[in-house]
């Protein structure tokens, strides 16, 4: 369910915005939206694990957030991550 630290630093790797970056916004909603989709692809296996949709509920407010804060600080960014992610909004 959660990410392995390969797959974690492709993810840094590919969004970051500096040499040392592991904590901009792009970053953690790319991480978030890795760990969302593990969470999608569980919960269709397993209807009735509550307690991890509460979970997969949490990081996408956690992700809604940080795109709120990604749009109001720079929309060219936040469109780039949109569009990188492919998420609907």
């Amino acid at each position: 369910m959660s990410i392995t630290a390969e797959q974690k630093k492709s993810v840094i790797e590919k969004f970051r915005t500096a040499e040392s970056d592991t904590g901009s916004p792009e970053v953690q909603v790319a991480l978030l939206s890795t760990r969302i989709k593990n969470l999608t692809e569980h919960l269709k296996a397993h209807s009735k694990d509550f307690h991890t949709r509460r979970g997969l509920l949490r990081l996408v407010g956690q992700r809604k957030r940080l795109m709120t804060y990604l749009k109001t600080k720079s929309v060219e960014r936040y469109n780039k991550v949109v569009q990188d992610l492919g998420l609907r909004r």
